[in-house]
């Protein structure tokens, strides 16, 4: 009995050391995104975050539930166990409680993604960019300049999109052909690229760098090579890259 008593307190133990051992790791304290990358973060981070504690919560109250019987209600004896045709408390709670944590994500979530494509500047952004998805690479065409000079990918030859730092970028997507879907994973957006429709996205990018960016709807016999490459630069190069296009 005392070893029995002993087994839910060790699991606590060692659930909640792997709690405080993954929030002391500054290597995943932003749950698999690096935090600050784009205006987006802001955004969708507390929501992923929560998500994943409530997941976590759920999961550890629902292992509880299924080991407690296992280990205090195991049968000691012959005799036929004590036969239990409902708990009504019990059926309320377990048909509540899911619904009410369906609720809250649910209106979070909404919220949220009001906030991400709410469009703050439709006729005066600072930078517009034309994206088009094609089997089985992207197009993206800077409306910056007059020009509007076009980048067209391959899939022997991956585009590369390029953003200034710190500035919003107005994006026009659409599609030439299929369904396919523009995600940037480390900037924690994606959005459909659908023919005869354009969507619209409204973000900054937030940190230096080169990120990865890919269709996540299968398009077809080459969606896996259907990469791009995003890089962020500061102001100034992003102009300079604008006249070299326009030059070219």
């Amino acid at each position: 009995m005392r070893r029995t008593r002993r087994i839910p307190a060790l699991l606590a133990v060692l659930a909640g050391s792997l709690l405080l051992t993954s929030c002391s790791n500054k290597n995943i304290s932003g749950l698999g995104f690096e935090k600050g990358v784009s205006s987006v973060n802001d955004t969708s981070g507390p929501l992923w975050y929560w998500s994943w504690i409530a997941a976590g919560v759920v999961g550890v109250f629902t292992f509880i539930l299924i080991m407690w019987p296992v280990f205090f209600h195991r049968k000691k004896n012959e005799d036929f166990p004590k036969q239990t045709q409902y708990n009504v408390p019990v059926e309320i709670a377990y048909t509540i409680i899911p619904f009410i944590i369906v609720a809250v994500l649910f209106g979070y979530t909404a919220r949220d993604e009001s906030r991400i494509t709410k469009i703050d500047t439709p006729a005066t952004a600072p930078h517009t960019i034309d994206v088009n998805a094609m089997q089985w690479s992207w197009q993206f065409t800077y409306k910056d300049s007059p020009s509007a000079p076009t980048v067209t990918g391959t899939t022997a030859k991956r585009p590369t999109l390029v953003l200034p730092l710190g500035e919003k970028v107005l994006f026009n997507i659409t599609s030439s052909d299929v369904d396919h879907g523009f995600w940037i994973p480390d900037f924690m957006i994606q959005i459909q690229a659908l023919p005869h429709v354009q969507n619209h996205l409204e973000f900054a990018a937030e940190k230096l760098g080169t990120y990865p960016g890919r269709c996540n709807i299968l398009c077809g016999r080459s969606h896996s090579e259907m990469l791009f490459e995003v890089k962020v630069v500061t102001p100034t190069d992003y102009l300079t890259y604008i006249n070299s296009l326009k030059a070219a």
